[in-house]
């Protein structure tokens, strides 16, 4: 039996929020799946990603394939990072290290993106600007 590592839609309509589930490569997007390993909620901002590390390293280990979005997700946590570093044949304690540290990174590169965020711009002009832009001659 595959396993696929894959979003699970639920919420309601135009608001969707998604469980990551193992399911039987064969099952339907929405049908039985084996386990829930976590969350995914796009409509935030930014999008919350909740991820049980160990149930998803578990899955990974026992060859199931992650789907191309439910892999870009795990990599945000850190999981497959967590993964490859265990193959590597390091201890608990230097992969916790390097994982802390990977951690302490991302964080400071999403503040210092949220900080370069530019204000949303004002639809309407105000009144100088609308006089400003129209011809002289139409003033008169």
């Amino acid at each position: 039996m595959a396993v696929k590592l894959r979003l699970r839609r639920m919420g309601k309509k135009k608001q969707p929020i998604y469980k990551i589930v193992a399911a039987n490569s064969r099952a339907p997007r929405d049908g039985k799946f084996l386990d829930a390993i976590g969350m995914y909620n796009p409509k935030t901002d930014p999008a919350t990603i909740e991820v049980d590390v160990d149930k998803a390293l578990d899955w990974l280990r026992k060859g199931a394939q992650p789907t191309d979005t439910v892999r870009s997700l795990l990599s945000k946590k850190g999981v497959l990072m967590k993964k490859d570093l265990l193959n590597q044949g390091l201890s608990e304690d230097e992969v916790n290290t390097k994982l802390s540290e990977w951690n302490r990174l991302n964080e400071e590169k999403l503040a210092k993106k949220a900080k370069e965020k530019p204000a949303p711009k004002a639809a309407a002009k105000t009144e100088e600007e609308k006089s400003a832009d129209q011809p002289e001659a139409a003033q008169e």
